[in-house]
């Protein structure tokens, strides 16, 4: 299978694409994603083909407005509606109970008894959306496991010959999944199980209280919500967290060096003038930024797993875990495997 780059101004091949049961890459302010049509199975199974991922992970529903949400769950609260009203379109994923079991198909759902929405930042996305007349899935569209893609470029790479197109938006400005919040509990505190660019205290201006999932799933339990099972973000090069207001940096370089080791590093270009003998660098923010690192890390530990550059470890800085750290953490500690520099 040949698959197209598919320009804006041919967006009427990615609707049709859509209609016939085919995979079309859609572009969003956090990652692309793998849409197909959510309401049939043999699609939805597809898209589990083409990343390679397990199929009791549930899948994030995409619409163009609220009204596309209410024919599958069987209530929005007021607090919910709230949560549409304030950050949506945007990056921001709702998890409600469905009317039935046969709301959604299964390979949706996960088998759950729940199913999470999202309407995407994106014009070009909402207008797919509108056209085709139906609600899309929209997993990260890369082979599971590996860093999400935020370009089209990135796509390509993953799923050439998997998937029909990838309808081209440019990059994404987020540059990490969505926050996801648990809006089931019809009485109970809505849980973040999944941190993303809008923040607890961002959530909590509006609707109150929120609690953050502190539970770690075991590969036995069903997850709720993307992300929260199996390996995720990691490239092939083995990834090492370091933290960026430490003098280890040269350390670090240099023990990896005297080991005949290839060393990239993802900071800043105020610690890079400090440093020397490193093998490859990207940028992660300007001047140590939260959100800009959060918008370049998937683009950057892409970069530097080229296997033109054939490094051996990425260095990349860490974040307090506070605010928008949270969920930029929460993406580099699993694209690390949890590992940090230590002497």
């Amino acid at each position: 299978m040949e698959t197209k780059i598919i320009h804006p101004q041919e967006i009427e091949e990615a609707v049709n694409a859509i209609k016939k049961g085919k995979l079309v890459s859609f572009p969003t302010e956090t990652v692309y994603g793998l849409g197909a049509d959510a309401t049939n199975e043999e699609a939805v199974k597809n898209v589990y083909l083409a990343k390679g991922r397990p199929s009791d992970n549930p899948l994030i529903v995409h619409v163009a407005s609220c009204e596309q949400v209410t024919p599958f769950v069987s209530n929005i609260s007021e607090k919910a509606q709230q949560l549409m009203d304030t950050f949506w379109p945007g990056p921001l994923t709702l998890i409600f109970n469905l009317k039935n079991a046969e709301t959604l198909p299964s390979v949706v759902t996960g088998g759950l008894e729940t199913a999470a929405f999202r309407m995407p930042n994106n014009e070009l996305t909402l207008q797919l959306i509108k056209e085709s007349k139906t609600v899309l899935v929209g997993p990260s569209a890369n082979t599971s496991g590996l860093p999400s893609p935020t370009t089209a470029d990135h796509v390509y790479q993953d799923l050439a010959g998997k998937i029909y197109g990838v309808l081209d938006g440019g990059a994404s400005f987020v540059g990490i999944e969505s926050t996801v919040l648990d809006m089931s509990q019809e009485n109970g505190v809505p849980v973040i199980l999944r941190p993303g660019a809008i923040t607890k205290e961002q959530l909590e201006e509006v609707i109150g209280e929120v609690e953050m999932d502190q539970h770690i799933l075991t590969e036995k339990e069903a997850p709720k919500a993307p992300g929260m099972k199996y390996k995720h973000y990691s490239p092939k090069t083995p990834v090492i967290m370091i933290d960026y207001k430490t003098d280890d940096w040269q350390e670090a370089i240099d023990s990896y060096k005297k080991s005949n080791k290839k060393v990239g590093i993802m900071t800043n270009p105020e610690k890079k003038k400090l440093l020397k003998n490193y093998d490859a660098y990207y940028e992660l923010s300007k001047k140590y930024d939260v959100v800009e690192a959060m918008r370049y890390l998937f683009a950057g530990l892409r970069k530097l797993d080229d296997s033109k550059l054939d490094l051996d470890i990425i260095l990349v800085e860490t974040y307090p875990e506070t605010g928008a750290g949270i969920a930029y953490m929460n993406r580099l500690k699993k694209a690390a495997n949890q590992k940090i520099f230590k002497k």
